[in-house]
């Protein structure tokens, strides 16, 4: 498979089971309900981005512009299947949705300290943008989650004044 086989576009509401199994073959992402796998297919398809080979979703992005922050773009959740792997579909995935918003000069995500993985992609993301990461606490393990998550850490990354 070379990634010119895959496709990339904006999901449909038809998408919706089969992203939901995408992530749940994922871990350790968070499995977030069937329901909301559609309205991300629906209500958000134009800020979230679907990889296909052969017509099977192999690769997800979902994400949103937060209304208070206009310019910036939250990465909600980034899931390569296991067939996707090792072909830089996730930075792809991105930098496609990314490209698709208007007004937006940088990203912020979310990751728990032990996510390897996307800690790994998202300094991948800094070093080819030339731009720094920065991070700090944001949603606590006990005072916000009551002890039954991770902390998650608030991740920023300034979009480079050109995009490659």
């Amino acid at each position: 498979m070379s990634n010119s086989d895959v496709v990339l576009r904006h999901p449909t509401l038809e998408d919706g089971t089969a992203i939901f199994d995408l992530v749940d073959a994922c871990k350790p992402l968070d499995l977030n309900s069937h329901y909301l796998y559609l309205l991300q297919c629906s209500h958000f398809a134009s800020t979230c981005v679907v990889a296909t080979l052969h017509g099977e979703p192999v690769a997800w992005v979902s994400g949103y512009v937060p209304p208070q922050q206009p310019n910036t773009f939250f990465v909600w959740q980034v899931a390569v299947g296991q067939k996707a792997r090792g072909m830089g579909l996730g930075k792809q995935l991105i930098e496609w949705v990314v490209g698709q918003q208007q007004g937006i000069t940088k990203i912020h995500t979310s990751i728990t300290p032990d996510n390897e993985a996307s800690w790994g992609l998202f300094k991948s993301l800094a070093r080819r943008w030339g731009s720094d990461l920065t991070q700090a606490d944001w949603f606590d393990s006990q005072a916000h989650f009551g002890g039954r998550h991770a902390t998650e850490v608030l991740v920023e990354i300034p979009l480079p004044t050109t995009k490659e």
